[in-house]
């Protein structure tokens, strides 16, 4: 116990002679707090592991300690066990050493989702649906994803053997040589419009790599004729702030402020400005957000919108005004700690979620409507606070039938990818392929032997009608009405399929093209119906582009 004491002392001293006069007050203030607090949590540890009936797991206990501490403060404050490194390290860079698949559990097994572009799996004749059987030898019947993602990974350069089956078919070893996977930030690029004017890029993550990704994609597009660009950071959530900086820098002049963090400590108070010459700052450029759009993406986002340089277009995104940065442990492991928030060229901070605040069931409240205020962009234009960032056009993507959800659940989609797959060498380009009447007959006759299960909204409402007639004894007069209401609102599913055969035709389109042309197959075989592009296509080419940048058109 001395030992903890004088390790303690000696920490917030050497806190006071590196954090200055204001920071060693702060922790003199809090002293008796903190040291009183873990001389409790010590003994607590100690007499639980001593005394408790049952064998315990240190090591476990003290983790599910630290996980609840942390999460009474934030999501995104989290310990990172030294075995959890390869996960974080992929985070921050997407790169990883292993074969290049996605894996998922089915029929109480393992089977490949989706191998990725050029991938050792892909080279190797893996494809999606295949069943993995064993790894190095050792089945996987039974085990997570998380399990056999962990066999499959390893140092670039080292051989692991999978057995796989096709369709049920005889298993064939397949010995695979690992490779650096590196998940591309842009998975996509390509034009939009029939005249190829209009460039799009999808940027799905901000690693290490994602500025240069970008600048790589707007150079190969222009130089193919694109004067106008699409920047997709729809279901984005963010990564490193630098990164983001570095992707404004591209449209915006050298010296622009971008983004401001402040935190408890003054060495969080930064400034980041553009430090170089923009790669093009006129093109036209319209960004899609929707409520995935998160952090490193709202900063690109809300910079663009505040020095007037993008059209934002599509839904409000997330509110995740916040900072995060990694402290080195003991034993390898991290903290990845919240010590800062962020503030857009307009001086806002998009953050929506007090976590310092909370509610009767202990989640973090919404900021106060009162407490929202009012900014303007570089042109003048109103934007406010708190709320993420709201779009300049407001574009609302229809809901997804109930029914596309059931087929999903089912792994109607997945299966039938399959069997389509399995039984045609090739299909039409991506961006040409469409749904037959004839293979349109054949999904659904496949889709009535499955199991489809789904709730509809209208559904749910009368089951809560029905028990406030009971509660309110109003029921027996009513059932035969209820029960004629029921009939009208269950789901045919023979109906329901002809119905939202649009909707369903779209999904069955991308995971069919997925299979012969994997993401970029999926790509092309969706843009070309996607709301959202083809309105930021006809805002690109009309005179309301300018007018919604300097104030004169409202886009919403």
């Amino acid at each position: 116990m001395n030992m903890l004491r004088n390790y303690w002392k000696s920490f917030a001293f050497a806190g006071i002679i590196a954090t200055g006069a204001g920071v060693g007050l702060a922790a003199g203030d809090n002293y008796f707090e903190i040291g009183k607090n873990l001389e409790i949590f010590n003994e607590l540890y100690k007499e639980l592991n001593i005394y408790y009936v049952d064998e315990t797991n240190p090591g476990e206990l003290m983790t599910v300690g630290i996980d609840a501490m942390l999460e009474s403060l934030d999501p995104y404050t989290q310990f990172i066990a030294e075995t959890d490194m390869e996960d974080y390290r992929f985070q921050t860079t997407g790169q990883y050493g292993g074969i290049g698949a996605l894996i998922r559990v089915k029929d109480g097994g393992i089977a490949v989702s989706e191998p990725y572009e050029g991938s050792p799996a892909l080279k190797s004749g893996i494809r999606a649906g295949d069943a993995i059987i064993e790894v190095d030898g050792r089945p996987v019947k039974g085990l997570q994803t998380e399990d056999v993602s962990k066999m499959l990974k390893g140092q670039a350069g080292t051989q692991v053997k999978v057995l796989t089956s096709r369709n049920g078919g005889v298993p064939e070893m397949r010995v695979i040589m690992r490779e650096e996977i590196k998940i591309p930030d842009v998975p996509y690029k390509g034009f939009v419009d029939d005249a190829k004017k209009v460039g799009y890029l999808k940027l799905n993550s901000f690693t290490q790599t994602a500025g240069q990704d970008v600048r790589n994609a707007v150079k190969e597009l222009k130089e193919q004729g694109a004067e106008k660009m699409i920047l997709d950071l729809r279901g984005n959530g963010g990564g490193l702030l630098r990164e983001a900086v570095n992707i404004v820098n591209l449209f915006v002049p050298k010296g622009e402020t971008v983004v401001e963090t402040k935190g408890k400590m003054a060495d969080w108070d930064k400034t980041y400005k553009t430090l170089s010459e923009p790669f093009d700052a006129t093109m036209p450029l319209v960004v899609l957000t929707d409520t995935g759009s998160a952090s490193a993406s709202e900063i690109v986002s809300g910079a663009l919108q505040d020095l007037d340089r993008a059209v934002i277009l599509g839904q409000r995104t997330y509110g995740k005004g916040l900072v995060q940065q990694t402290r080195d442990l003991f034993y390898n492991s991290k903290l990845k700690v919240t010590v800062a928030k962020y503030y857009i060229p307009s001086g806002r901070c998009i953050q929506k979620l007090d976590y310092a605040q909370h509610d009767s069931t202990g989640h973090a409240v919404i900021k106060a409507d009162s407490l929202v205020r009012d900014f303007k962009t570089k042109a003048g234009r109103p934007v406010i606070d708190g709320r993420g960032i709201t779009p300049d056009v407001l574009v609302k993507e229809p809901d997804m039938p109930k029914i596309v959800g059931g087929l999903y659940l089912a792994d109607v989609f997945y299966d039938f990818g399959n069997k389509f797959y399995w039984s045609h060498d090739s299909i039409e380009a991506p961006e040409k392929f469409r749904i037959s009447d004839e293979l349109w007959a054949e999904f659904t006759a496949f889709a009535k032997g499955k199991k489809i299960e789904y709730r509809t909204e209208s559904n749910d409402e009368l089951k809560k009608l029905e028990e406030a007639a009971k509660k309110e004894r109003y029921y027996e007069h009513a059932k035969t009405a209820i029960d004629a209401l029921r009939a009208e609102l269950n789901p045919d599913r023979t109906e329901e399929l002809q119905r939202f055969r649009t909707d369903i035709e779209e999904v069955l389109r991308s995971e069919i093209a997925g299979r012969y042309y994997h993401t970029t197959g999926r790509a092309k075989s969706v843009l070309s119906t996607d709301p959202l592009v083809k309105r930021a296509i006809e805002v690109l080419n009309s005179t309301d582009y300018v007018g919604i940048l300097n104030g004169t058109v409202k886009g919403n």
